[in-house]
């Protein structure tokens, strides 16, 4: 069974801030921009450290948007910071503009995504950002798991040249990746290998797809759980080789079934392996005001949907 024990529950975004830090001490071209978020986005450390590499541009996020763009032709790194609903709903034609279109070598690090933001409610709640994003042309989409991978990722990204899109969240979550991970831009992580049925999951979604795989082993259902951290690139080797052994698979995100690491795996397996699939994730509707294990819970994005997901592929 997979060791679903931990020692610690830490929120991603901490991630996020912890390795901007790393990056303000060894990298002198990275830059942080903030819309008036710094506390929520944990970017206080940096912009003490490195008040003049730290660009407050408050409730102006467009704004923000350009400026890093144009930072990128001086040779600087620049990392943008706010919710993710205002790192790409309210900026997209910024984004697609001046860094998408351009190629720019910027970082937009969006925090708050999800149901898991909570009693903020369904204005700030975004669901369609990863399918927004990973149509970007030559947009790198990332989604990691908890705050170990949050941080190691917030680091490997100032290494790779061109914009990448970082989403990471609010709640305290478990602690269960290495510390001193290798983190590789799209490359999907095998958590356990199994015969009866592929699992794949991103961001908060891959502790619950360890619960449920937990679960399902207790019946007698082994399940193969990869945590796919990259949405785009895609890991299409790791999903292939997977369903190819299982012929059936499950897939699990913090977002809106349409558009996000489900159809992109749906697409891959209709090129290349047709099998069964199930969807877990948003079905086409906003979010609303709650706890974030309560969101969870009525969504259905939990280890008890995945557990029943995977039985209807059983039948």
């Amino acid at each position: 069974m997979i060791d679903v024990s931990y020692n610690e529950k830490k929120d991603t975004r901490s991630g996020f801030g912890d390795g901007l830090t790393e990056l303000g001490r060894t990298n002198p071209n990275v830059v942080a921009l903030c819309a008036d978020l710094t506390g929520s986005l944990k970017m206080e450390v940096f912009e003490k450290e490195n008040p003049d590499r730290f660009f407050q541009v408050g409730i102006a996020e467009a704004n923000m948007m350009g400026i890093a763009a144009g930072l990128t032709i001086g040779g600087k790194i620049p990392f943008t910071g706010t919710f993710a609903n205002f790192s790409t709903g309210r900026v997209y034609d910024q984004i697609r503009q001046s860094i998408a279109y351009s190629g720019k070598n910027v970082k937009i690090c969006a925090s708050h995504a999800g149901v898991t933001l909570g009693e903020d409610g369904a204005t700030h709640q975004i669901l369609e950002d990863i399918g927004m994003m990973k149509m970007l042309p030559g947009m790198v989409v990332i989604n990691p798991c908890d705050y170990n991978q949050t941080k190691a990722a917030t680091i490997a990204i100032a290494a790779y040249e061109g914009p990448v899109y970082l989403r990471f969240g609010r709640p305290s979550v478990p602690v269960f990746t290495s510390a001193d991970q290798d983190f590789e831009i799209g490359k999907g992580v095998m958590i356990q290998e199994g015969t009866d049925v592929t699992i794949v999951a991103t961001g908060h979604l891959v502790w619950e797809a360890m619960l449920a795989a937990n679960e399902l082993e207790k019946e007698g259902i082994s399940a193969e759980v990869i945590n796919i951290h990259t949405i785009k690139p895609l890991d299409e080797d790791i999903i292939l080789r997977s369903v190819r052994k299982t012929g059936k698979v499950v897939t699990c995100e913090e977002h809106n079934i349409f558009g996000g690491l489900g159809e992109s795996v749906a697409h891959l397996l209709t090129e290349h392996y047709p099998v069964r699939q199930q969807f877990v994730g948003t079905n086409d509707t906003f979010g609303e005001s709650g706890t974030p294990d309560e969101l969870m819970k009525k969504y259905g994005l939990d280890a008890t949907t995945i557990v029943h997901k995977v039985k209807k592929l059983m039948i």
